[in-house]
């Protein structure tokens, strides 16, 4: 026991002496995007510490060294190493940045609406949320989204099944990219919302497929599992997120990181909805018969009374 005492006291001192003197994150975003950095350039045992992490952020801020090693498959002084390599003298500050980071992200709703009513002020609102609409589309596309469109219309229309997979608030953008898509194309599969379908559908991929992972920050769990099923099944990701250090992003063959900014509760989708447009336009015009499929389907739709005409009787 003594010696193990000391020599995780000398350990201590090594790692404080060799600890990076950049302040360390706070922020959970800032955390990923660090530990996505490890994922790189860290030793092949830290960067697997990482990438766990990465899927694993609550894991990082509640777990004892010991714990965690257990958890994450690594040694204790792989956990230490990692702390070091964030920018933390030691696991314990690591730990409590995680904790804070967490606790400051779970309230990110409940705060943006309480700042709203704390900046009460007419017409300002409705003008600051008017402005920043125009940038978060003026920013999707702006050179390299460009480039990332004419990729990612490629690889959807080699497809042979394309899964659009969103829950709760991004569910109606993965719902309008599966339906607006479905119409021209049969590749597209029905929308998937319930995280038993999800799963089902997932499951059947390959790498003939395309699977278009939603989610935004919060991360939502079911379309992060979906993201890991499809990576495992070879499927093609295209990812459309808010941060490169998103779980989904890792080890997509495409990601799109939409500006979402905005005084409004949830981030503003706009720019992903100008992006599910583009998506699915680019299709359209780059393909023979999608106009004629298109024509079909609504004249279905009137056939069988879907869709009512102004003035037509009801």
């Amino acid at each position: 026991m003594k010696q193990v005492v000391e020599i995780r006291q000398g350990m201590n001192h090594l790692f404080f002496m060799n600890a990076s003197t950049d302040p360390p994150p706070l922020t959970l975003d800032d955390l990923r995007k660090t530990l996505a950095q490890k994922v790189q350039d860290a030793s092949p045992e830290v960067a697997r510490l990482a990438e766990w992490a990465l899927d694993h952020p609550q894991e990082m801020a509640f777990h004892s060294v010991r714990a965690l090693a257990k958890r994450a498959d690594v040694n204790a002084n792989t956990v230490f190493r990692l702390a070091v390599a964030l920018g933390f003298s030691g696991y314990d500050p690591c730990r409590r940045a995680f904790q804070a980071a967490l606790r400051d992200r779970g309230g990110m709703y409940g705060s943006r609406a309480q700042q709203l009513r704390s900046e009460a002020d007419g017409d300002g609102l409705t003008d600051r949320i008017r402005a920043s609409a125009h940038a978060n589309v003026d920013a999707l596309f702006d050179g390299e989204n460009h480039a990332r469109i004419g990729q990612a219309v490629d690889m959807l229309m080699a497809a042979r099944r394309i899964h659009t997979v969103g829950v709760r608030s991004c569910f109606s953008l993965a719902h309008y990219l599966a339906y607006t898509g479905r119409m021209a194309f049969d590749s597209f599969a029905p929308p998937l919302n319930e995280p038993g379908g999800i799963a089902d559908a997932i499951t059947e991929t390959g790498p003939e497929d395309v699977v278009i992972p939603i989610t935004f920050s919060l991360y939502s769990a079911e379309v992060v599992r979906a993201h890991d099923t499809a990576r495992a099944r070879g499927a093609k990701i295209i990812a459309i997120t808010d941060s490169y250090a998103s779980p989904v992003a890792r080890d997509a063959d495409l990601v799109f990181c939409l500006p979402m900014a905005g005084p409004q509760t949830l981030p503003s989708q706009g720019a992903a909805f100008a992006l599910a447009e583009v998506l699915v336009g680019h299709m359209i015009a780059h393909c023979d018969h999608a106009a004629k499929r298109i024509a079909d389907y609504e004249a279905r739709m009137l056939e069988f009374g879907a869709y009512m005409q102004a003035g037509s009787p009801r």
